[in-house]
């Protein structure tokens, strides 16, 4: 139990302090920093508030984040009580005031009635048009182990949007894997199940586009109004937000009215948090409040199941031959699937053919690269131990000598050039290293080759054996 006045009063500022840390300046400013402690007794922890509004700021608002902090540091058995001036005006209190300045003040606990000042008049019943795409709902998506863990936590997100810890739910990837048709077949489920709840799709580029046309209108304060009043916000290409200032400041507020009133977020981005540049660090650290989900390029059983639902939509009849030719010389992408499908039927129906491996092999090679398998970090490894005459098992054990750091990093950065893998998964593929170590190796082995011909030569040569493949 803590009773000396400078002790807990010490604590109240490391609290004051991490509170900061989630809070836009603008905010602490005019909701935290009027707050005063006056006493705390070991069980309850009693808050001097300007006026009754306060409360219903904090508790609304404030108080899911704040409760943890004070928890933390004043015991977990805490109790929370605010103390307001009979007048309702703010009374200072001196510095070395003790505990029975309290009874100078009204104890208000009971926040049933008081007015929510975010209660925005005819704005509350507004409908919103949610943006979705009719076609990119759950049933028309294909689920394999490329993307089973977004598609579970999007559905549970759905079941229960904004009461899971799936919030905010942050989906990356490659372009063309599917992470756009995702996100709105969680926004069509959730409508369907909660037809009550307001959802809203939009891309960052649009986002900022309103932004811009609210600032040179004068019209701000309706643009942020407007994004509170949603229930499920999803957000497209989260990554556009890099280097924004301004925008990432009103992008902050929303987030956190959303947040706090326990809204649902669901963004989507081609890079994972961790990675993202330019963009403010208390923005970041709520992009990982959530899950962080990767869609991978989609594996040969996964891409069968795509061409077929594909070509079904398209009346196109394919024998399992074609199909099976098509999924191992397609390119692991979606949408790249998609139009060498729509080529090679479209072709097939111009010339009066019948769909043949002949007919793949003659239409698709100028639509895609047939023989060009995808580049593994495997087969990198192989390639840089093969030329560097390296054993394998060599290469993955712990020896830290200047000859096997110096592969280990060229593998890295040949890994970043030519595959699609996120830093983490290179890392973890080579050494088991994290994303900065990679980050750090990319960049050493790019400057050696800028000051060094010799070890330039070695690179490239590498790297044409690896694209060899």
């Amino acid at each position: 139990m803590l009773t000396n006045t400078q002790a807990y009063s010490d604590i109240w500022q490391n609290c004051l302090s991490q509170i900061r840390k989630q809070t836009s300046e603008e905010e602490f400013a005019r909701w935290i920093e009027p707050i005063a402690l006056l006493n705390f007794d070991g069980q309850t922890l009693s808050l001097r508030v300007p006026n009754e509004s306060y409360i219903s700021q904090i508790e609304h608002n404030y108080i899911p984040f704040i409760k943890p902090i004070i928890a933390s540091l004043f015991g977990q058995q805490t109790r929370v009580r605010y103390a307001i001036p009979k007048s309702e005006q703010s009374i200072p209190l001196p510095k070395n005031s003790d505990t029975t300045a309290i009874s100078q003040f009204k104890t208000q606990t009971d926040t049933a009635n008081i007015k929510n000042p975010f209660v925005i008049p005819g704005l509350k019943k507004i409908i919103i048009d949610p943006q979705l795409n009719p076609n990119y709902n759950f049933g028309s998506f294909i689920e394999g182990e490329c993307n089973r863990l977004a598609r579970s936590a999007g559905m549970a997100v759905a079941v229960n949007p904004g009461n899971t810890p799936f919030n905010p739910l942050y989906i990356y990837g490659d372009s063309g894997l599917g992470k756009t048709h995702i996100v709105q077949a969680i926004g069509h489920e959730i409508r369907q199940r909660h037809p009550q709840m307001q959802v809203l799709y939009v891309s960052m580029n649009k986002f900022m586009a309103q932004y811009q046309t609210a600032v040179r209108n004068g019209e701000v304060p309706d643009f942020i109004h407007f994004y509170q009043m949603v229930d499920a916000l999803i957000i497209d290409d989260i990554q556009e937000l890099a280097g924004k200032a301004g925008t990432q400041t009103v992008f902050f507020n929303i987030f956190n009215h959303l947040h706090l009133s326990g809204k649902q977020l669901i963004f989507t981005s081609d890079k994972p948090p961790v990675e993202l540049k330019d963009i403010e660090a208390r923005l970041l650290t709520r992009f990982k409040w959530g899950l962080s989900a990767q869609l991978n390029s989609p594996d040969h059983e996964t891409k069968v199941k795509i061409i077929r639902s594909k070509a079904s939509k398209m009346n196109a009849q394919l024998s399992d031959e074609v199909v099976n030719y098509l999924a191992e010389n397609i390119s692991a992408n979606v949408r790249e699937i998609e139009g060498a499908l729509s080529s090679l039927v479209a072709h097939a129906s111009f010339l009066g053919k019948k769909i043949s491996i002949s007919l793949a092999k003659d239409i698709l090679k100028a639509y895609i690269k047939l023989y060009q398998k995808e580049i593994t970090i495997e087969h990198i490894q192989q390639v840089v131990c093969q030329y560097l005459n390296l054993d394998v098992e060599r290469f993955n054990s712990t020896e830290r000598t200047r000859e096997i750091a110096q592969a280990r990093q060229i593998a890295m950065y040949l890994s970043k050039q030519h595959t699609k893998a996120p830093l983490t998964q290179i890392g973890a593929a080579i050494g088991g290293r994290n994303h900065a170590t990679v980050l750090h190796s990319c960049k050493a082995v790019a400057n050696l080759m800028e000051t060094d011909k010799t070890f330039r030569h070695q690179v490239e040569e590498i790297e044409k054996l690896v694209l060899a493949k």
